[in-house]
């Protein structure tokens, strides 16, 4: 109930904001038309924002007979999350990153990079996967794919008004100079919302992916290692549609740009230090544990000398993947 209440409250505040935008782009009827458009992206994001995300993020599914043991890894910790199995895709990316999708859990995806099952080891991967399922459980996943469209299309509707001759109507209170103030507050204050939403909700994912997989310092392990890898290894997908950055598990951002002075993610040592808080109350140390055996290598793909191999997804991108279908 609480979730629905906040989606409802997250929709409203950004149909408010996609008013203010088109009044000082074009004054009232500016407004009404941005309303009118608001309408149309409340609709669209709730039934079709993850596909698009998806799309966007180049993420293809994959079948269970390619990855056996990331679909039986994902298939027994959604049954300990208490939700149905979501669908799952690979992101051809070398960068370490994941991130989950959908309207709810019974439409729901999670998405993990190629780099992800390079660069973790086994119960590392894991962990990152309960943390997204997490997410999937509390509904998160709508909210945030609702704030990435939404972000995405109050900059295009600032862009729009502007260049299409924007704040030159009489009942604009600030003509051209309203409609340019809106090129650039508008962007801001939807990074803002996403901020919001984001960093309120990671910890709590945190907690209990931690909780679901049963092992809060392998959470704590992978986050070190994606958060060392991301800011180095450019995710091109993320690099064109920022927007969406707040809904992987790090920020993908590279730090090339300027929409890295606006953090979408919690500040990853704070992160791993309530983890390990966490994995005290719960009287779990790194010491008890053995090395697990590395999983049997899956008959398709790139070995990456990890114990996984990581599907070839069926299109070029930054880490040379080839061109063709699944294998």
């Amino acid at each position: 109930m609480f979730n629905a209440f906040r989606t409802t409250v997250l929709l409203a505040a950004l149909t408010a904001l996609f008013m203010v935008v088109g009044y000082f782009i074009g004054g009232t009827s500016g407004m009404m038309i941005a309303f009118l458009f608001a309408l149309v992206t409340n609709l669209f994001s709730y039934w079709n924002s993850d596909k698009l995300v998806l799309r966007m993020q180049n993420a293809m599914p994959v079948e269970r007979s390619r990855v056996p043991e990331l679909y039986d890894m994902v298939d027994i910790l959604s049954r300990k999350a208490g939700i149905p199995t979501p669908a799952v895709y690979v992101i051809n990316t070398d960068q370490p990153n994941a991130f989950a999708t959908g309207r709810n859990p019974n439409n729901a995806a999670v998405a993990v990079s190629s780099g992800l099952l390079k660069h973790l080891e086994t119960r590392e991967v894991a962990a990152v996967i309960a943390h997204e399922l997490a997410h999937i459980r509390s509904r998160d996943t709508l909210t945030m794919t609702i704030t990435a469209t939404f972000a995405g299309a109050i900059s295009a509707l600032a862009q729009f008004g502007l260049f299409f001759g924007g704040g030159n109507n009489r009942d604009n209170p600030l003509g051209g100079i309203g409609a340019l103030l809106m090129v650039f507050l508008a962007p801001v204050a939807a990074m803002l919302v996403q901020m919001a939403v984001s960093r309120t909700r990671e910890y709590e994912a945190d907690k209990d992916g931690a909780e679901i997989s049963g092992d809060p310092l392998a959470l704590a392990s992978a986050l070190q290692k994606i958060a060392g890898v991301a800011g180095r290894q450019v995710n091109i997908a993320a690099e064109r549609n920022p927007a969406m950055a707040h809904m992987y598990i790090i920020n993908p951002l590279s730090g090339q740009r300027m929409d890295n002075l606006f953090a979408t993610h919690p500040d990853t040592g704070n992160r791993i230090e309530a983890l390990r808080k966490l994995a005290a109350s719960m009287q779990v140390a790194d010491k008890d544990r053995r090395p697990q055996p590395r999983p049997a290598p899956v008959s398709t793909g790139r070995d990456t000398g990890g114990g996984w191999r990581v599907p070839t997804v069926g299109r070029t991108d930054e880490d040379g993947g080839q061109r063709g279908p699944w294998g």
